[in-house]
């Protein structure tokens, strides 16, 4: 009777073992492809309570962005500010509801980006988000 109630009990942690991976995968596939259509498509309406928490925040030196519409106008500048971009995901990976990702950031400044005119410099920034 113990080992039945044993093999049961391993059964079930190895099946939410393996739901709670493929959630994650789901997720972070998710997740690369939201960000994917809003910087490389320009799709910034996708910035929304569908695909962010509704108190989203960006954590700056400047201070911080909170709630979807000051989210989306601080991404904005990325989208007006540059051409040729090119936004990858380098790595991810994820545990319960949380993300971390390894970005980088290409593109040409060709238009205003939070103030700052057009440079015509082509910029390669990389960098960590939870």
């Amino acid at each position: 009777m113990k080992t039945k109630t044993l093999l049961t009990a391993l059964l079930f942690i190895s099946i939410a073992s393996f739901a709670q991976k493929s959630n994650i995968e789901k997720n972070l596939k998710m997740y690369t492809q939201v960000w994917d259509d809003i910087v490389n498509k320009g799709q910034i309406d996708l910035i929304n309570d569908k695909n962010f928490d509704p108190n989203v925040v960006q954590l700056n030196d400047s201070g911080n962005i909170v709630g979807i519409a000051d989210f989306k106008a601080y991404y904005q500048n990325f989208i007006t500010g540059f051409s040729d971009v090119k936004f990858t995901v380098e790595d991810a990976f994820g545990q319960g509801n949380k993300i971390v990702k390894h970005w980088r950031f290409q593109g040409k400044h060709t238009g205003d980006f939070f103030g700052i005119p057009a440079t015509g410099k082509i910029v390669n920034v990389e960098g960590v988000t939870i």
